[in-house]
């Protein structure tokens, strides 16, 4: 009989297995199958794709200045290099204004604006206190040395590396003072990735 087909006998006993219990079964079977195949592992993020990400979003964003914190040893650097000159001496000994020369107009200009440098440490030869400069030359940050690719626990990653404030086109003697201390030239930063339409794209930077 052609609804008796699925049948097993026990003894005396028939035990009868409805065509639906077989049909949900193969429906199950099936979209665990489709399930399966749907999941695909995440693509490898390499070294060298992760810096070319981050590489291009430094390159994307507008050129900028450089600061530059000026020391006490700056200052004499400066004067040396004829990038300013003395204008006043007050009587305490350590005060002084210096102006800048047309020379050092051309390569650092005041974050607080004007051409004047007013130099107020609280004592002399004061290792804490500087004035803040900036490069007139605009330049892009550079990452490399990407290391420690890590997942994030939320099906991204992040990686870690350097970042490096550029100095291209700045002048030697300004480059100088610029590695004096109070200048962080290169800096640990933490990018993050997440995946976007199968592939790994750049999230945030820290």
């Amino acid at each position: 009989m052609a609804g008796e087909k699925n049948t097993r006998k026990y003894g005396e006993g028939t035990v009868r297995y409805p065509s639906k219990v077989q049909s949900l079964s193969t429906l199950v079977l099936l979209a665990a199958g489709l399930a399966m195949a749907g999941c695909k592992s995440a693509p490898p993020l390499t070294n060298e794709q992760a810096l070319s990400m981050i590489q291009a979003k430094y390159d994307s964003t507008p050129a900028a200045p450089t600061s530059i914190s000026v020391n006490d040893l700056g200052m004499q650097e400066g004067v040396t290099a004829k990038y300013w000159v003395g204008l006043k001496k007050y009587p305490n000994g350590y005060w002084g204004d210096f102006k800048l020369t047309p020379e050092g107009k051309k390569v650092v200009s005041l974050v607080a604006g004007g051409d004047v440098i007013q130099w107020r440490p609280e004592q002399a030869q004061d290792p804490k206190y500087s004035v803040a400069l900036q490069t007139t030359v605009a330049n892009h940050l550079k990452a490399r040395d990407v290391t420690d690719i890590e997942d994030d626990g939320n099906g991204g990653k992040t990686v870690n590396y350097t970042e490096d404030v550029v100095l291209t086109g700045v002048p030697d003697p300004l480059q100088g003072i610029a590695h004096n201390p109070g200048n962080r030239l290169s800096t640990q930063r933490t990018a993050s990735f997440t995946l976007k339409d199968g592939a790994w794209a750049l999230q945030s930077i820290e």
